[in-house]
């Protein structure tokens, strides 16, 4: 039989008090954002418990958009039926012909929020217990690990019957964090950082910096679609392109090999700021790992963070590459991030950059550069992309042989 709606349980959100209905409703905004393909569906948020309508919406199709939501505990697609036994034990029966095999285990558990309900959970348990077992043969229960657990919810309106109970994104619905700048390449590192902001609740928007002619436009293109794919997580993320060449050709002319790389990064982080500062956003986020390039050792960062007070949070940098690139692999960016299509970062790329930068050094190399003239420059070139789920901007290789025809 058919499910009838989704019961969604919320997890952390029961901690935060007067806030709770904040962050519920936020809740209730990114679900309808991510089913805004099924427009039958009714969603219902309440204090313990979201409901969604499914209205004959496929469950498997809406529950492959519904394990991206941040701010989800658990979550069971459920049966309601009327408060009489009858309709309990018949509408029990049913789900389980649909789901019981032979050599399976199973239990019965009950929760009432309806306490005057004829019934207790103890008395509903056995009754829908034994009415199974006279109308389904070798049948087998086991109490601490059964292979089903018919859970039963006996609520004000209805009672609500689940076999399954799925476990979902966890973490803070994406928009009750603030809002936040991300500084995202095309490599592993930065897109699962994003992961991470978007699962604390922090609303992102992609800054990206490209050097045409030195980086392509596929490149480009990738980190909008590694955007696209992280976008499932946030309904939409807008991107933002940052023009690079100016900046890069001058400083690869007039600074140090040895800083160039500090540099650079200064620039990133100045423009970064800026842009944030000008779209009311609270923090910057960014990719870096310590420890794992010249521009990740605590000194470099130290030296480049300089430019700034706003705070720069790294979700990764305790992290070592596996564990990013186990990461990574999850949530769907890894085999697109190690495409090989070169970004500003390492077109420029000295081969001896400075691990111990010193801070006074590299101010003293960039008093030599017009500063505000690059950067008023490269602020005037900036593009806005809103970006959706799964998004693509990339050429498939048939589509890319068909072209070469």
């Amino acid at each position: 039989m058919e499910y009838t709606e989704i019961m969604i349980r919320y997890g952390e959100l029961s901690t935060k008090g007067k806030n709770r209905k904040d962050f519920i409703g936020r809740l209730a905004g990114n679900v309808t954002k991510v089913l805004r393909d099924f427009p039958q569906v009714e969603i219902h948020p309440k204090h313990d418990r979201m409901h969604i309508v499914l209205n004959g919406a496929p469950f498997k199709q809406v529950d492959q958009h519904l394990k991206k939501v941040f701010g989800i505990q658990t979550y069971s697609p459920t049966i309601k039926t009327e408060k009489t036994l009858k309709d309990i034990e018949e509408t029990a029966l049913a789900l389980m012909k649909e789901t019981y095999h032979e050599g399976m285990t199973f239990k019965v558990n009950t929760k009432r929020s309806d306490h005057h309900f004829t019934y207790d959970t103890n008395e509903l348990n056995l009754m829908v217990g034994d009415y199974l077992f006279d109308h389904m043969s070798n049948l087998k229960v086991e109490m601490k690990h059964p292979d089903i657990v018919l859970r039963i919810e006996v609520r004000q309106d209805a009672v609500y019957i689940s076999d399954e109970l799925l476990h979902g994104a966890g973490g803070m619905p994406v928009g009750t964090g603030g809002r936040a700048v991300m500084m995202l390449s095309g490599g592993i590192d930065s897109p699962v950082a994003s992961y991470l902001a978007l699962k604390r609740g922090v609303d992102i928007e992609m800054v990206h910096f490209y050097s045409p002619p030195y980086t392509t436009e596929k490149a480009l293109n990738k980190a909008k679609e590694l955007t696209g794919i992280l976008a499932n997580y946030a309904g939409r993320i807008n991107f933002i392109a940052v023009p690079f060449a100016e900046i890069q050709e001058t400083i690869k002319e007039k600074i140090p090999e040895g800083y160039l790389m500090t540099v650079q990064r200064r620039f990133m982080l100045r423009l970064a700021d800026l842009i944030r500062e000008k779209r009311k956003d609270l923090a910057i986020f960014n990719g870096e790992s310590v420890g794992q390039v010249a521009s990740q050792t605590l000194e470099s960062m130290a030296a480049i963070n300089d430019v700034t007070t706003t705070p720069v949070l790294r979700p990764v940098a305790t992290m070592d590459k596996t564990e990013i690139i186990s990461l990574a692999e999850k949530i769907g960016t890894f085999d697109l991030s190690i495409q090989p299509f070169e970004d500003c970062c390492t077109i420029f790329a000295p081969p001896r950059p400075k691990t111990k930068p010193k801070m006074d050094k590299a101010r003293e190399y960039e008093a030599r550069l017009d500063v505000d003239g690059l950067i008023e420059r490269a602020l005037d070139g900036i593009e806005v992309t809103p970006i959706y789920p799964d998004e693509k901007f990339l050429a498939n290789k048939a589509e890319e042989d068909t072209a070469l025809l």
